[in-house]
């Protein structure tokens, strides 16, 4: 996942000083629409659609000015194999695009823990969706508009994100979340280093420190992931987020302790 926006908290979550299971609040289904009325500009997140990707083309070029936009075919591409998978916000008002997730179905075990994101995503394309065997849903991309940081959006996007891994049945998500500040600390320590300090709460990082608050845990961090970002230098936590509705006790094990926070436990009861 290329996650882009500043921590916003999540679904008033705190699993700072002990662990509980993530709530998930699901949004009031209007259609194929989700309506959020939590921000101070209501916005409303529902599907992707194909007039959609022009903006979400800007949003990138906005988000990332670091690499290439998306473009159509991709975005296209991503819409055909898991229509029900991509995410726009909008803004209810101007109706203007400030935010998208775009996700896919992945058997796990095809993959290694050090693939990047060109690999895991068919260099954006999404044709190595996998309904049938797959049990994970792989974020690949999480963006939110630099001038709407911190009104809630990125949590809203991650409400129906969620939603939909309930409503498939899906184990689990899993991602890349980008180190986002690791550039500042690279020259004093590695990026393990890095997020070991931030799962303990001697750092922050925008994005990780975000998504532990959201209930995912650190499996690994992995280079080169997206190797043209100044920002992580390339660098990111895969990251997870358990379905207590059909995990086995079995599917919270094997993690690394040295990315357990000191007062959660590594292995919550299913």
């Amino acid at each position: 996942m290329k996650q882009a926006f500043s921590e916003e908290g999540c679904s008033g979550l705190n699993l700072r000083h002990s662990y509980r299971p993530p709530v998930l609040r699901t949004p009031r289904a209007i259609g194929d629409w989700w309506h959020m009325s939590h921000t101070p500009h209501s916005i409303v997140i529902r599907n992707t659609q194909p007039g959609d990707f022009p903006a979400i083309i800007e949003l990138s070029r906005q988000v990332y000015p670091f690499g290439p936009p998306y473009n159509e075919g991709q975005l296209a591409s991503q819409h055909r194999m898991f229509p029900e998978g991509q995410f726009v916000a909008l803004d209810s008002h101007t109706r203007d695009v400030v935010g998208m997730a775009a996700t896919l179905i992945v058997r796990w075990d095809d993959y290694d823990m050090h693939t990047n994101w060109r690999d895991f995503t068919n260099n954006g394309t999404f044709t190595n969706h996998d309904p049938v065997r797959g049990r994970t849903l792989y974020s690949a991309e999480l963006m939110v508009s630099p001038f709407r940081q911190r009104q809630g959006i990125g949590s809203r996007i991650y409400e129906a994100r969620l939603a939909l891994v309930k409503r498939l049945g899906l184990l689990r998500v899993r991602a890349g979340g980008r180190l986002r500040n690791y550039h500042r600390y690279a020259d004093r320590m590695s990026a393990e280093e890095y997020v070991i300090k931030i799962v303990r709460g001697e750092l922050h990082d925008p994005t990780l420190s975000y998504q532990l608050k959201c209930g995912y845990h650190v499996l690994a961090v992995v280079p080169n992931y997206l190797p043209k970002d100044t920002e992580s230098l390339g660098w990111v936590a895969i990251i997870e987020w358990i379905n207590d509705d059909v995990a086995k006790p079995e599917d919270y094990t094997g993690r690394d302790m040295r990315f357990e926070p000191r007062n959660r436990p590594a292995t919550p009861r299913p």
